[in-house]
């Protein structure tokens, strides 16, 4: 008898919200809250470098980031550069080798990451507030005395080398680094990838990597980033113990513009790059993207979040959902303060390549020129404001969007306008920018694929030339 009052009792509400809640209506979204960002304290250190600083005292944790100008576009005429130097600085530090660094690290319940994007270098580091002092020391000597020996860097460079010559079996791998080729010119800091090529790689040496080091990581481009449980006269202590004496030891590398623009097609160009017997056909389509500091930034938003931004998105519940041609589709806008691509990118069953990609042209000519349902617009607005908040919830990810803003000089408050405008998005916003920016009938097409069992589909399809590539050559 008890056994059957409790268990009447457990469902009874479960009933009464079943018959309150309707399965057949999509659950509306309330407004997106009022979005509440930290305070941001900046500081100085004795020769000259910025520290910025967000109190985070829930955790007795701290993420320090240190972030110098310059990156992957310092290559030059030696593409990977940037990224194997960064990579060589954890590689032997100060008196400590590789696994001595890494041991110290995981005894001081720390972890630390370089890496070289296109506009910068970024040193991570993530510890606890009671290891904090002596973590500093081994960013310390990361930082201002790696040791680049000739045996270290002989080591990685084969190991890049090897990773390179695996390009050409990575389908995903060969369609990304086509696209970059066919889109971004040569001398374009996007032509080629971060990790260069086999001829650039086989000339590094322990000399050039010092070289490169010296002439890029100078204080004057430099600055931190400090998320944690410090406050800001504690953190310049510590750092300027650290760091307060960096000078520059050598002439700064020049930080050249950009003057070499993407390729605008007049019509659609299709390339192909053959990999026999494969099971899946990798699609990459796409055109030069857009300026991240366009007025148009958050209207663009919100369309790639209908388009392809998102699970619901048109291109998934269509390709995935309905048709089943693949198990995920997405497109994207890859923001950078030089502007990168707009994609769309997917691996779908060899045997509907054809017919995925009238599919994606379908898409993308509805949305260019149909008005979007205010419904859908509300909800791609509502995913859009959002995400927002979501970016700060650890310290690295407050860290990641200081560092981020800073890029393009934007202060932390110009989120909560973006949030705002995000708010003002109409239907018109979005027809207006994607006739501008999807490159319906402009677009560069890649397909890795097995080309002979594809091809005749794709040509029948007449959306454009077609030119086959070699995948030795595209990956070398």
């Amino acid at each position: 008898m008890r056994r059957s009052i409790l268990t009447l009792f457990a469902f009874a509400p479960v009933a009464a919200f079943a018959q309150q809640f309707d399965r057949t209506q999509v659950p509306s979204l309330d407004k997106p809250p009022a979005l509440k960002l930290p305070a941001l304290e900046r500081v100085s250190l004795p020769n000259g470098v910025t520290l910025q600083l967000v109190q985070q005292h829930e955790l007795p944790l701290v993420q320090v980031t240190l972030v110098i100008a310059g990156g992957v576009k310092l290559d030059a005429a030696q593409p990977g550069l940037a990224s194997f130097t960064t990579r060589m600085l954890t590689e032997g530090a100060g008196t400590r080798d590789a696994n001595a660094l890494q041991g110290e690290l995981a005894f001081l319940g720390a972890q630390l990451f370089a890496s070289a994007g296109t506009d910068a270098f970024t040193i991570s580091l993530n510890v606890p507030k009671r290891t904090l002092g002596e973590a500093l020391d081994l960013l310390g000597d990361v930082v201002l005395r790696p040791t680049f020996r000739a045996a270290d860097v002989r080591r990685q460079r084969d190991l890049r080398l090897a990773s390179i010559l695996q390009r050409r079996d990575n389908a995903n791998t060969l369609a990304a680094l086509a696209f970059n080729q066919l889109v971004f010119p040569v001398n374009h800091p996007y032509h080629r990838p971060a990790d260069g090529d086999s001829a650039t790689t086989a000339a590094l040496d322990s000399a050039t990597v010092r070289t490169f080091y010296e002439q890029t990581f100078v204080p004057e481009r430099a600055k931190f980033v400090v998320v944690g449980d410090v406050t800001a006269p504690e953190m310049r202590g510590l750092l300027s113990k650290r760091f307060g004496a960096w000078t520059r030891g050598a002439a700064a590398r020049t930080m050249a513009a950009v003057t070499v623009k993407p390729v605008n097609n007049a019509n659609i160009r299709i390339y192909l790059v053959d990999k026999p017997n494969a099971a899946q056909s990798v699609i990459y389509l796409g055109a030069a993207g857009a300026d991240r500091l366009s007025p148009d930034y958050p209207a663009l938003m919100v369309m790639n979040t209908i388009l392809g931004g998102s699970f619901s998105s048109r291109l998934n519940s269509n390709l995935r959902e309905t048709k089943g041609y693949t198990y995920g589709i997405s497109s994207r806008f890859s923001w950078a303060p030089l502007a990168g691509p707009f994609v769309v990118s997917s691996g779908v069953r060899t045997n509907v390549t054809d017919s995925a990609l009238v599919e994606i042209f379908k898409e993308m000519k509805m949305l260019r020129d149909l008005a979007v349902d205010a419904t859908e617009l509300e909800r791609a607005k509502a995913y859009v404001a959002l995400g927002v908040p979501q970016r700060f919830e650890t310290n690295a990810q407050v860290a990641a969007q200081l560092v981020d803003l800073g890029d393009y000089g934007l202060p932390l408050a110009s989120l909560g306008d973006f949030v705002a405008k995000v708010g003002q998005v109409a239907v018109t916003d979005v027809q207006r920018v994607a006739k501008q920016y999807l490159p319906a009938g402009t677009a560069t097409l890649v397909v890795v694929g097995d080309v002979a069992k594809i091809r005749a589909g794709i040509e029948a399809l007449k959306l454009g030339s077609i030119t086959t590539l070699d995948a030795q050559q595209v990956a070398r």
